[in-house]
């Protein structure tokens, strides 16, 4: 019987290991055995997962070959598209042997010594000198598929924004599974060929095979609409120009570029003199931020405050004056407020007919364009006219006031 035994965790060809021979009449209590001298044995490999295996391909694959297995085998077992149970803990194995063989450095050492010898820093002589490289696996399989394909999901460059996992504008479109062949043919995006498509998104024909033109990090996203909001401003902001600070509240982006976060931002909005009702403030790309989007522009549209003296007309402001029909026939003078707090005395000599109106130049809002130039204040008389009139008074109004 021969018993071979040496240091596990090692994997290499040349490995040297001592056999001991024990013939059968010796003793064994007594360590009565004889010690062979150092002898070529066969490689022990060390315990841990494949990972060529795994990739389904060779040793001796090149660059090329590796991502092109992880290509097909991450959209074959992604848990979007795979629904096994044991899809998630594929993909992740996948994900793992791919971050592995894709990296020079990994790889030499895990040919070498093997999965325990890559993470458990082994890999030194039997003299005792380690390797000090240790790697461990980060843990999520889709970071490292985002960072491939250039996104979360590539099945949205033919699908759209919006599918599987995901949600647009805070409508869940549900499950819309994509039934793509991944057996037939090393090219995962080959089932499309028989809809025609000569070059969708980055892929085109070139020798009877398809490549890729572009990256697929250069894919485009749609941008959502834009978010408007109406903001209220006074005709006194608008006279002297105002910032406005408003709280919004957005999804966005981690670092992982999958998942999301909510966060509060304070939006400055600037409010310049003379600014018209309906001018549009607008905050590119503040909206909400998804894997599938580009965010959506914010953007504020001003609406005037009710005033309790004065409503605007473009840069003019309007001002009701109320007189009594005594006032509007025997003349009066007015007091007009202005919308920087004065008052103008406004004599009115003339009679006041109902629709008469007046204007105070460059007592109004300034000129958007041009700031230090201002409209004006348009004073609109209203005459307030009795309730009733005694006897005596009709009797004399008649006799003096003309009949046209």
């Amino acid at each position: 019987m021969v018993l071979i035994w040496t240091q596990f965790g090692l994997k290499h060809r040349n490995l040297k290991c001592k056999v001991r021979v024990i013939h059968r009449n010796d003793s064994w209590i007594m360590g009565q055995a004889r010690v062979v001298p150092e002898a070529q044995c066969l490689s022990i490999t060390a315990m841990g997962k494949d990972y060529y295996k795994i990739l389904g391909i060779q040793s001796g694959s090149n660059e090329d070959e590796i991502k092109k297995a992880y290509r097909k085998m991450a959209l074959k077992f992604h848990p979007d598209k795979n629904k096994e149970p044991d899809a998630e803990d594929k993909f992740k194995e996948i994900a793992e042997a791919y971050e592995v063989l894709s990296d020079p450095k990994k790889r030499t050492i895990y040919d070498q010594y093997g999965e325990e010898g890559l993470k458990a820093g082994g890999g030194g002589s039997s003299g005792g000198q380690g390797n000090a490289y240790h790697y461990t696996f980060h843990g999520d399989p889709h970071a490292t598929f985002a960072s491939f394909f250039g996104g979360s999901n590539p099945f949205d460059i033919f699908f759209g924004a919006g599918r599987s996992r995901g949600t647009t504008n805070g409508f869940d479109h549900g499950d819309q599974d994509l039934d793509i062949d991944m057996e037939g043919d090393d090219d995962p995006f080959s089932a499309f060929s028989r809809f025609g498509f000569n070059g969708i998104n980055g892929f085109h024909h070139a020798g009877g095979r398809r490549h890729h033109s572009e990256s697929l990090h250069s894919r485009r996203k749609v941008q959502d609409p834009p978010v408007v909001h109406e903001l209220r401003v006074s005709l006194e902001e608008i006279f002297h120009g105002c910032t406005k600070r408003m709280k919004i509240t957005r999804r966005r982006l981690n670092p992982d570029g999958r998942t999301i976060r909510t966060e509060d931002k304070i939006l400055n909005i600037v409010i310049k003199r003379g600014w018209k009702e309906g001018t549009k403030i607008t905050f590119p790309k503040e909206g909400d931020e998804t894997p599938d989007n580009i965010p959506a522009d914010i953007a504020f549209l001003l609406k005037d405050k009710a005033h309790p003296h004065f409503k605007r007309d473009g840069s003019n402001i309007v001002y009701t004056a109320k007189i009594s029909l005594k006032e509007a026939l025997c003349g009066c003078t007015v007091n007009i407020p202005t919308i920087d707090n004065r008052v103008i005395p406004l004599p009115c000599s003339d009679i006041i007919k109902p629709g008469t109106v007046k204007r105070l130049r460059g007592e109004g809002l300034p000129f958007p364009k041009s700031p230090t130039q201002r409209g004006d204040l348009i004073v609109e008389f209203q005459v307030r006219f009795p309730d009733r009139i005694p006897p005596q008074s009709r009797e004399i109004l008649k006799q003096h006031l003309p009949l046209s």
